[in-house]
């Protein structure tokens, strides 16, 4: 069985983390979202909530594949949380060049701590490319309509969280 894990804050999850879990779904029997807990940060969505919402999208989105898809939390390395969950595959999203820059300097220094894991890289929709989880937040908090970024289950969360 291969199992890819998907790290992220997922705060919120947008159409862009969707797009990369179909992918990864289409790669892997099982994937394990793993959110990234750090805590200097302080989240929009508590853990709860972001695995709540995660779990309501995948089951609206992908029907009987959801089963397919777990939450975890993680609050070290990813290739640690990599080796607890079994998988043998991480997978990112890309956007543009600037992802990938990143994103290839992660791998490599992953690679060599942890060379039994795989980066698998899923070059964005081009729908989705744009959109980041940054962005909605300061568009919610500005009042703004963020239907077009996230699923609906999420817009309406962050309704609630910013009483518009």
């Amino acid at each position: 069985m291969t199992i890819a894990l998907y790290a992220g804050s997922f705060d919120p999850v947008t159409n862009g983390h969707i797009d990369v879990l179909k992918g990864a779904l289409r790669l892997a029997d099982e994937v394990v979202v793993a959110i990234g807990i750090h805590p200097g940060k302080a989240p929009l969505f508590s853990f709860d909530e972001r695995v709540e919402l995660i779990g309501k999208v995948a089951g609206t989105i992908f029907g009987t594949d959801a089963r397919r898809i777990s939450v975890v939390a993680f609050d070290r390395l990813v290739i640690d949380a990599a080796r607890e969950h079994g998988a043998s595959l991480m997978v990112r999203g890309l956007r543009d060049g600037t992802d990938l820059d990143y994103e290839m300097q992660m791998a490599g220094m992953n690679g060599t701590m942890a060379p039994e894991l795989q980066t698998v890289f899923l070059p964005a929709d081009p729908e989705v490319r744009t959109i980041t989880a940054t962005l909605v937040r300061q568009i919610a908090s500005m009042g703004g309509d963020t239907s077009p970024f996230v699923p609906a289950v999420v817009a309406e969360a962050l309704r609630s969280k910013f009483k518009f």
